[in-house]
């Protein structure tokens, strides 16, 4: 089953995409937000070539774990583009899923103007990996 995960920001969507088994997450692309949630064809698109059964959107808590304006408007987008696309959402704690992006491209030398545009993938296919890593070690054990 595959999985795509979303990392909504105001300015650009990243996204992710798992294999086809759901047990490794890739960066895959960015999107624009305002014309992703103007027009969801090219989430479709994507939706529809990966024959993707479930997103998995990143839900911004607060560092007390509480949804906050900024998680509840993330909420509202993911519920419409899901809805917009026909396929299942699910939401993920996406606490410090940025700020590990960004300190795997510094470790990994990527320039900072290349930094910007691949953070926002690169958040979306950490988010997308806890989530299936989690559900992974919750189906393996039997006291779950």
């Amino acid at each position: 089953m595959r999985h795509l995960g979303l990392d909504i920001g105001a300015a650009r969507v990243g996204i992710a995409v798992s294999d086809a088994d759901g047990v490794v997450a890739t960066p895959l692309k960015v999107l624009d937000a305002r014309e992703l949630r103007a027009d969801p064809r090219a989430l479709a698109r994507i939706v529809g070539d990966y024959e993707i059964e479930i997103l998995v959107v990143g839900l911004p808590l607060t560092l007390a774990g509480e949804e906050g304006p900024q998680a509840r408007e993330v909420r509202a987008v993911g519920e419409a583009l899901a809805e917009a696309v026909g396929v299942q959402v699910c939401f993920w704690d996406e606490r410090f899923s940025t700020a590990e992006a960004e300190r795997a491209l510094r470790e990994a030398e990527v320039p900072a103007e290349g930094r910007k545009a691949a953070r926002d993938m690169v958040a979306a296919a950490l988010v997308l990996q806890a989530y299936m890593d989690s559900n992974r070690e919750a189906s393996a054990d039997p006291d779950a």
